[in-house]
């Protein structure tokens, strides 16, 4: 069992464990050598987002790196999808971005990518804890390398390049946005890559201070991109999280559009263009039933896998899907990225509402979401639910009762120490019902 990465790296308070110095050098060191044997010299490229633990951070793994005997390449403030694509064009041995995407200022994490910028398979994230802790075990902390990494500007630009690309034809003259980089990562970007599309694009939240990345904004507060739009009479809102993984939309009437309409949405264009494979997308647990009953009507097939938009990328690999994605926003398209990627999902966006001539409240109307809500549970340990059997007798009850209308996951959060406890029905007295009898019995035998 993994004791270090959860579903998307290393996460947790910087400077504290896992996050501690001696910890991050050893990551260096031990990402190192697990490269050794595949690839002469070992290169790895190292991203970070707007926390003010960033640089030391970064500094502190390049560290652990070089000890190992890797040569390191600093791209600065930059997405995490950003680095995915540098890492698979330049070939990079690895790529790590610093970045605890929608957690507070105080959070931070360690993100690796694979040659190929794909995140690491687990059993491979397991063989590097092991060599994590037997370097930690060692001594060595990294005190002495406190060298801040000099920043390379041009693989921000060739990123925003990239983006450019894939959507050549994008034309917003006349066309007015709202776009909330979240004081994170985005900040760096956003504003080069929309220069050049014409259009009124008012960036929002784009001031970082090392301390209000996703500070009351950005995509875990869709809200308020949404008011903004209302606001400024716009056409559309964009919200992204920290590290700019993710997006979601607001329509000009300042409704929320999350990642299951996205994917409705652009599902319905591939279709079109004859580019869905097998007229099947790959969503998550979380995904609304609305979703799946939406994608039926229009002849489409949902495959679900676990949270997380690494387990999304493997079952669209394995199914050889061409879209997948979550509600939270992180959206996939094989072909076009590795991971999700708030911006890309933006442009292709903007581009699908701008050919189609159709508003984003139009291309979402027939999508009837089911109630819907999450309780969170703040845990002292993630002891097996299965074993517990007052929270396994609730979850039961709540299954029967529910049967074919309405959905129950439970599950503990794969970066923070937290249950979730989703609950869908038709019914939302009894979605509230449940979810609060669930959070409950969870609360009484492990809460914090």
């Amino acid at each position: 069992m993994r004791q270090l990465f959860g579903t998307d790296g290393i996460r947790g308070i910087a400077g504290q464990p896992p996050l501690d110095k001696a910890t991050i050098y050893s990551t260096g060191v031990a990402l190192a050598a697990s490269l050794q044997s595949l690839h002469s010299p070992v290169r790895v490229l190292i991203g970070m987002d707007t926390r003010e633990s960033g640089p030391w951070i970064s500094s502190t793994i390049a560290a652990g790196l070089r000890a190992g005997g890797a040569q390191v390449e600093f791209a600065g403030v930059i997405t995490t999808p950003g680095i995915a694509y540098l890492t698979r064009l330049h070939e990079f041995s690895a790529g790590v971005v610093i970045s605890a995407s929608h957690n507070p200022w105080q959070d931070n994490g360690i993100k690796i990518f694979g040659t190929d910028g794909y995140k690491l398979p687990d059993e491979v994230e397991l063989a590097i804890e092991k060599e994590i802790f037997s370097h930690r075990d060692g001594g060595r902390s990294g005190d002495d390398d406190t060298t801040l990494l000099k920043e390379q500007p041009e693989y921000r630009h060739e990123y925003v390049r990239f983006l450019q690309s894939a959507v050549p034809a994008l034309d917003l003259r006349g066309v007015s946005l709202v776009l909330d980089c979240a004081n994170g990562a985005a900040s760096a970007v956003a504003g080069e890559l929309f220069a050049g599309y014409g259009g009124k694009v008012t960036l929002t939240h784009a001031a970082p201070d090392g301390r209000n990345i996703n500070e009351h904004c950005g995509a875990l507060h869709p809200e308020i991109v949404a008011a903004e739009v209302v606001a400024q009479s716009a056409d559309i809102g964009i919200t992204l999280d920290g590290d700019a993984d993710r997006a979601l939309f607001a329509d000009a009437n300042g409704h929320v559009i999350n990642g299951d309409a996205v994917m409705l949405v652009a599902a319905r264009d591939m279709k079109e263009a004859g580019t869905l494979t097998g007229d099947t997308l790959v969503a998550t647990t979380m995904s609304n039933m609305g979703l799946e009953a939406a994608l039926k009507r229009s002849g489409l097939r949902m495959l679900r896998a676990p949270v997380g938009d690494k387990y999304v990328l493997e079952e669209m690999r394995r199914s050889n899907a061409q879209l997948g994605g979550e509600q939270s926003g992180h959206i996939l398209f094989a072909g076009r990225s590795t991971t999700g990627d708030g911006l890309l999902t933006a442009l292709l966006l903007l581009d699908i509402v701008s050919r189609s001539r159709k508003s984003l409240e139009e291309l979402t109307s027939d999508l009837k979401v089911y109630p819907q809500v999450i309780v969170n549970v703040r845990v002292r340990e993630k002891r097996p639910l299965t074993d517990i059997p007052a929270v396994t007798r609730t979850i039961s009850s709540a299954e029967r009762e529910l049967a074919d209308s309405g959905r129950v996951v439970v599950r503990y959060s794969g970066t923070e120490k937290l249950a979730r406890v989703m609950i869908e029905a038709e019914s939302e007295e009894a979605m509230r019902r449940h979810a609060e009898a669930i959070a409950s019995a969870i609360r009484s035998e492990l809460g914090a």
